[in-house]
Order: structure tokens, then C-alpha cells, then sequence
């Protein structure tokens, strides 16, 4: 790490979560009634569903509902200029995930511990702001999950910060057939019930935010997208398993409206990081661009979905 910004680590925020926030969750990113062990507190398997870390840093320790802008005025980042969280969406986010979480943080004291990596201007368009992310268990120091991501912020550029290093891309196989297609149709409540989960941007809900960034209104929340589309891979190849995913990541590649229907195309590539296969995918909207690019996971296909190739 190196350049300014880097290095920097925000104060640890203490975060939790109840069974009732995992079942929400689970219901809000389309987990269906024949996954139980996600949407059932009292079912012998219930799990947290394995992305659901990526809310607490919104989330934090509140139960009620948070004044977003406000919460995301974090401490300035030394050596760079100060953004503007009301005109920031999502890069590209990869989450690790190395500990199954609790059904409840209950009894246990968790911290969110987050550093920046590297912060890059990128001229007109905006900046970008790279940053580790650890779910900690304070006392044992045990990390859950790690997730390394960048938030863009729209035309705040052109400050004479480095341009930072070229994105490692992950294309699907070439001339191969996807392995599994899956869809999501997302209606009009879709990022009102997501945003219950703590995540309360105003770009999600109401249409004046998005009219002033250019999106012509509101728009669907990225990580609704990526965290269904990590429902559907669990789902179709990985037998509703959390203990078959590994990693997953994702970038952010264009909005999704309230409304549209999203179509996910993966494919199995045999290529083994010891006894994890890595996964491509790419989520569209329906007759429309691209929404999330270069996808990728970990993972351990499981029943009829290992039985096809």
C-alpha cells in the first residue's frame, strides 16, 4: 500500500445482530421457503446467510432506523480531499468469508475493523476509495469475514491523486454454454425491503437523489444485486449449502430500477484452488446492460449441478 490515504485504519465500530436481522435478510435478497435453514430460527440447520456481514458496516449496532448521510460523514481520510457521501455508489466488492457467524451476535462483542487500501483519482468521472473490511470477535480477535471494496464517488475527481493500478478481470469461458441461468424479477418494494437491513440511503428510496446524480430517479441497491445474485449461485450449484461458498465477488457495473427483472448466467470453469472450483458469472438486466461484471467465487458444487458436468 502506498499513495495518499493508504494505510489509514478507521476507529473499530462495535456492531450486532439479532436472529430476526439474519431472517430478514434472507427473506429480503429472495431466499424461498424450501431454504429453511436461512428463513426458520428453529430449523436444526438455521445459518446466517454467508453475505450478510456486508450490511453491518451500514447497519453498525442500531435497531432503529439511521439518518444514512449522517452516518457516512466517516472520519477524513488524511492526505485527500473530503467526499461527498450523498453522490457515492459501489465499485466492485469481494467478501471472504472465513468463519460461519453466529445465529445472533448475542453474548459476544463485534467489531467492524476497516483501512483504506489505496484512494485513486479518476479525473472527471470521480474517485475511488479502496478499503479492507473485517468482522471481528473483539475477544478472540478471530476475523469472520473479510471483504476488500471501492466505493466510487460520482465527479469528485480531479484532485492529483494517483490513477491507482489496473482491475484484475475475470471474464467468463469463451465459446461455453453457462451452467446454470437463473432470474430475479424485482418489483417496485424491492430496495424498500432491502434497506430494512441497514442500509438507508435515500438513493434507494426516493427519486430526488437519483434525478440529481443522473439516474432519473431511484435505484435498486448494488449490493441487493450482488447479494441475490450470491443467493442464486448458493443456490443452483452449491445445494443451498453456506458451508459451499468460499468467496464472491462482483463489480458494479451499471444501475437496476426498480422493476426490472435480473438474469444471471454462470459458468463452472474446473479450474481448483485446492478443493474449491472457481465460478464465473454475470448478472444482466433482462434485454438491458450488464449489471454486475466480472463475477466470481469459490466455491463446492453440490448435488444434481455436480452431477452435469
Amino acid at each position: 500500500m502506498s499513495g495518499p490515504g493508504a494505510g489509514f485504519e478507521y476507529p473499530a465500530k462495535e456492531v450486532s445482530w439479532l436472529k430476526r436481522d439474519a431472517l430478514l435478510f434472507a427473506a429480503s435478497i429472495g431466499c424461498t421457503s424450501d431454504e429453511l435453514q436461512f428463513l426458520f430460527e428453529l430449523d436444526p440447520n438455521f445459518s446466517v446467510f454467508p453475505t450478510y456481514p456486508v450490511v453491518l458496516p451500514f447497519k453498525n449496532d442500531a435497531q432503529e432506523v439511521i439518518d444514512f448521510y449522517a452516518a457516512q460523514k466517516a472520519e477524513k481520510i488524511p492526505g485527500v480531499p473530503e467526499f461527498d457521501a450523498r453522490r457515492v455508489v459501489d465499485g466492485q466488492r469481494l467478501v471472504q468469508f472465513l468463519k460461519p457467524l453466529p445465529p445472533t451476535s448475542a453474548g459476544q462483542k463485534f467489531e467492524i475493523r476497516t483501512k483504506v487500501l489505496g484512494v485513486y483519482d479518476k479525473g472527471r468521472p470521480g474517485t475511488v476509495v479502496e478499503t479492507q473490511t473485517d468482522l471481528v470477535e473483539a475477544g478472540s480477535g478471530e476475523v469472520y469475514s473479510r471483504a476488500i471494496g471501492s466505493a466510487f464517488y460520482v465527479a469528485q475527481g480531479n484532485w492529483g491523486g494517483p490513477k491507482g493500478p489496473a482491475t484484475e478481470n475475470f471474464p467468463p469461458p469463451k465459446g461455453k454454454k453457462p451452467d446454470a441461468v437463473f432470474e430475479d424479477q424485482t418489483t417496485q418494494q424491492t430496495a424498500l425491503l432491502y434497506r430494512l437491513n441497514g442500509d438507508y440511503n435515500p438513493l434507494h428510496a426516493h427519486p430526488e437523489p437519483g434525478k440529481k446524480m443522473g439516474f432519473g430517479g431511484a435505484i435498486i441497491h448494488g449490493l441487493y444485486s450482488f447479494n441475490s445474485s450470491c443467493h442464486g449461485l448458493l443456490q443452483k450449484l452449491g445445494g443451498s449449502d453456506p458451508k459451499n461458498i468460499k468467496e464472491f465477488q462482483a463489480r458494479f457495473a451499471s444501475p437496476v430500477k426498480p422493476g426490472d427483472k435480473l438474469v444471471t448466467n454462470a459458468w463452472r470453469t474446473g479450474e481448483m484452488k485446492g478443493d474449491w472450483e472457481e465460478i464465473r458469472f454475470v448478472t444482466s438486466v433482462e434485454g438491458g446492460k450488464v449489471c454486475l461484471s466480472n463475477g466470481r467465487a469459490l466455491m463446492k458444487v453440490a448435488g444434481e449441478a455436480k452431477s452435469k458436468l
